[in-house]
């Protein structure tokens, strides 16, 4: 069980950002994540689960090329802390409405070649999840407590909503992928504040 000092920031950091706040509702494939439900009807999310799971995204996300990697985000919340984080990377980009089919059809101008795929939210990136789906490749998903996680291969419980939330997600990510790669040698050596990946 990881202690507050194993968390991947402070635990502070991550209740400040809203990270694990919910909605008010909840389905059943979203159980396994959900720590309690409040007196006001929202749910919240387990701390440690979202934290192991930004753990285990980091290290499946650091086993590909940029390249080879694409992240759709049709929710404007996201945008500044997605295309924060492509830069920071090098990951391929989508903010905003993700034309169906470049994944799929070579006839495409947009036609685009990728290995894994990241969404912010299952239901408004579902176009994205559906090529992924076709061409047989993975799905990483940022998942409320009201999302379903059908046809996605890797779950990251989060409030995936708030823009503090998904900067500070992003924000780790960008860190830990760089880590992982070997593209920096250590957390301080990444120049990059949370700042920059946070609407105020």
């Amino acid at each position: 069980m990881a202690t507050e000092e194993q968390f991947l920031v402070p635990q502070d950091i991550y209740l400040k950002s809203g990270i694990h706040i919910g909605t008010k509702f909840r389905t059943k494939y979203m159980d396994a994540f959900i720590y309690k439900t409040r007196a006001d009807g929202l749910s919240v999310l387990n701390l440690q689960k979202i934290d192991e799971r930004i753990r285990v995204m980091s290290t499946f996300m650091s086993h590909y090329d940029p390249g080879d990697i694409m992240v759709v985000s049709r929710r404007e919340n996201s945008w500044k802390a997605v295309k924060k984080f492509g830069e920071v990377t090098g990951i391929r980009v989508f903010a905003g409405r993700y034309p169906p089919g470049i994944l799929t059809n070579p006839v495409l101008k947009t036609y685009t070649e990728t290995k894994l795929i990241m969404v912010t939210d299952s239901w408004p990136d579902r176009n994205a999840i559906n090529d992924a789906m076709r061409i047989g490749i993975p799905v990483i998903a940022l998942c409320d407590t009201n999302n379903q996680t059908n046809n996605i291969d890797l779950v990251v419980p989060c409030n995936n909503k708030g823009k503090k939330s998904l900067g500070l997600l992003f924000y780790v990510l960008a860190r830990e992928y760089l880590l992982l790669t070997g593209k920096i040698a250590s957390a301080e050596e990444f120049k990059a504040t949370l700042e920059d990946f946070t609407d105020e």
